[in-house]
């Protein structure tokens, strides 16, 4: 590790939920003084505002990319001051690793054919950690995620139903953690009507990244209520449906910053809940014209990506100017 710190002229942090690797950042300036740069994280959900330390590390950046203009917004108003801030979409967009020989098995036992099917997945308001990690249960957080879902997959059930039976989709309901199985099973799988259960596969064991994105990017598009793997989806052009929560940060405000408001839905609001069944059938009944919308954002946060590669070109070509000087 010292000898890659001493090798390297510059620091580039990834996309997270903030700039999880704070202390590490801190550390590298404090024993090197080089440069370092932010890409694509969303600041302020975890009341980062009160952590002195994190706004002077987050001002001395060369550049911070948000994943979200609320994001940006934020800190503005805490007064960060590196000198480039913008926009820069979540570095799983550019996700690109497939097991197609494991995806392809996988459709091929569950007769999915590719464009044939929708993906589906749930999640709990609060990650229960407590089921599959060393950690414990906190009752509180249980609790709540009991009395919130039903209302959290009422809509996103009846988008299935809807599916099925008014078209000739079917529809693949799978896990982007390893605790949703289970969830999804009880609030999705086992409350459908038996006509439509014929024509739905449930993802009964976990699978790893790469499998996923090979089966998603053989799909007609995803809907229901996590974040990366839309993500992922739109970075392949398949169309993808965000709902969200008031306990989440502001992360799923990147699907209005690309062009997709009409695909996000706060699942806190009655008006919002209301739209996802006919939102989930219009990408099922009109799939070339997903697809271009899709594609349309994706082309965006390509055109961002680049760019955002682009400034760290820049950054490495004025070091290393300096050192020749």
């Amino acid at each position: 590790m010292q000898e890659a710190i001493d090798q390297c002229v510059f620091l580039l942090h990834g996309s997270g939920p903030l700039l999880v690797g704070h202390e590490d950042v801190i550390a590298y300036t404090k024993h090197t003084g080089k440069s370092y740069g932010v890409f694509g994280i969303t600041y302020g959900g975890y009341n980062e505002s009160n952590w002195p330390a994190m706004k002077v590390i987050l001002s001395q950046a060369k550049f911070i990319y948000f994943r979200d203009s609320l994001s940006l917004e934020r800190a503005l108003n805490d007064g960060i001051t590196s000198p480039l801030m913008t926009l820069g979409p979540d570095g799983a967009f550019a996700f690109n690793l497939k097991d197609e020989e494991r995806a392809n098995a996988y459709l091929a036992e569950n007769d999915l054919q590719e464009g044939q099917f929708l993906c589906c997945i749930v999640r709990n308001r609060f990650t229960p950690f407590w089921k599959v990690k060393n950690v414990p249960f906190n009752e509180e957080k249980h609790a709540y995620n009991e009395s919130m879902k039903e209302q959290d997959n009422t809509d996103i059930r009846q988008a299935i139903i809807e599916v099925v039976r008014g078209t000739a989709l079917k529809v693949l309901i799978c896990p982007e953690d390893m605790t949703q199985m289970e969830l999804s099973k009880e609030m999705l799988l086992d409350k459908l009507p038996d006509d439509v259960r014929m024509r739905v596969v449930w993802r009964e064991n976990f699978w790893l990244t790469d499998e996923a994105l090979s089966v998603y990017v053989r799909s007609a598009g995803l809907f229901g209520s996590e974040m990366h793997s839309p993500i992922m989806c739109i970075g392949h052009g398949i169309p993808a449906i965000v709902c969200r929560w008031k306990e989440q940060s502001t992360k799923g405000w990147m699907w209005q910053d690309i062009g997709l408001g009409d695909w996000l839905f706060d699942l806190d609001l009655e008006g919002d809940r209301q739209r996802i069944v006919s939102t989930v059938l219009q990408i099922a009944l009109h799939p070339e014209e997903a697809r271009g919308k899709a594609l349309s954002a994706k082309a965006f946060v390509d055109k961002l990506h680049r760019d955002m590669v682009a400034t760290v070109q820049r950054e490495l070509d004025q070091v290393c100017s300096g050192r020749n000087e």
